[in-house]
């Protein structure tokens, strides 16, 4: 029971606030165009300043696991080709393989990664260090699978939001943030009091707000369409990665943090970005909606439940 009011302490909390998003959303408190201030305000500003603050308050040379950022990477790489090859041969409408690939390998690192880190640690722990090592391949990856197989996205059109899009990888404001980060935590840097209180003003609001925005953001009709493929894709997302990888991770010896990050990495519920890049390059982007919405649902009791086996198995 101890380890399930554990495992309920970290998780309640983020999906109550989702939902809580949800209901302010149907009683009108957002607004489409508020909804993107808000996704704007806390990609390029708030979640940037909550990874720098954790990384430039950390000492990296001492929290760097080289072990841990190959791994990252190289579960990424393994199972983004894996998906996509098992999409190619077996959806029958090749038009969605770009989206179904993109929604069931690419999880919602940055916000949900750090929040539940944070719910059961207090900080962002080794989260930053996974996304340095999987998410400009997610972008990469996601600009290689649409390009191929999104009839819409052939063309010159395609060849110039690829240019953008892998400019966007290298200007990424997520990523922009952890290696500002780094110099400060390599020279072992104390920010004075008060530039310190004002960054952890700004951080302390990243999480709520960005949770808040993927509640009022759900369209659940949405859901229901491509209802087939979607539900796989959410069991591939959700179950058939973390069962495969995390008793890899653990066999190599990872635990605590280290395994909550692989965790995120493998169990996040698909990212909304990859709807709109889905959209952006012809791709499915119904199908896309889709996955985002029911992983995000259903990843209230996978996540739960990953974590009370975890705990109960003394591994965190």
């Amino acid at each position: 029971m101890d380890n399930l009011i554990f495992c309920l302490n970290a998780t309640v909390p983020i999906f109550a606030v989702i939902l809580l998003g949800r209901l302010l959303r149907g009683r009108h408190f957002f607004s489409p165009q508020t909804l993107a201030d808000i996704d704007r305000l806390s990609f390029k500003v708030l979640l940037p300043v909550l990874l720098f603050r954790d990384i430039a308050a950390g000492r990296i040379t001492e929290q760097f696991d080289l072990k841990f950022f190959l791994f990252c990477a190289g579960i990424t790489i393994v199972y983004f080709f894996a998906i996509w090859l098992g999409a190619a041969k077996l959806l029958p409408d090749k038009s969605m393989v770009g989206a179904f690939t993109q929604g069931a390998f690419r999880g919602s690192q940055a916000i949900l990664g750090v929040a539940f880190v944070q719910s059961l640690y207090g900080d962002a722990g080794l989260v930053p260090l996974m996304i340095v090592a999987s998410v400009p391949l997610y972008n990469i990856f996601s600009v290689l699978v649409l390009a191929v197989t999104a009839p819409a996205g052939r063309g010159r059109d395609r060849k110039g939001l690829i240019g953008r899009t892998l400019g966007g990888i290298i200007t990424n404001p997520i990523i922009l943030g952890i290696l500002a980060g780094l110099p400060f935590s390599l020279l072992s840097v104390n920010f004075p009091p008060m530039v310190a209180k004002g960054l952890d003003l700004l951080a302390g609001c990243a999480t709520p707000l960005a949770l808040l925005s993927i509640g009022a953001g759900f369209e659940g009709a949405k859901a229901l369409k491509k209802l087939g493929p979607t539900c796989a894709a959410t069991l591939i997302k959700l179950v058939l990665l973390p069962a495969v990888f995390l008793p890899i991770a653990a066999w190599i010896g990872f635990r605590d943090q280290e395994l909550v990050a692989i965790v995120i990495l493998c169990g996040a519920p698909s990212t909304v970005s990859g709807y709109v890049m889905a959209k952006n390059m012809g791709g499915d982007h119904v199908l896309a909606a889709s996955i985002v919405v029911l992983s995000t649902a259903v990843s209230a009791v996978t996540l739960t439940a990953i974590l009370f086996i975890l705990r109960t198995a003394g591994l965190i």
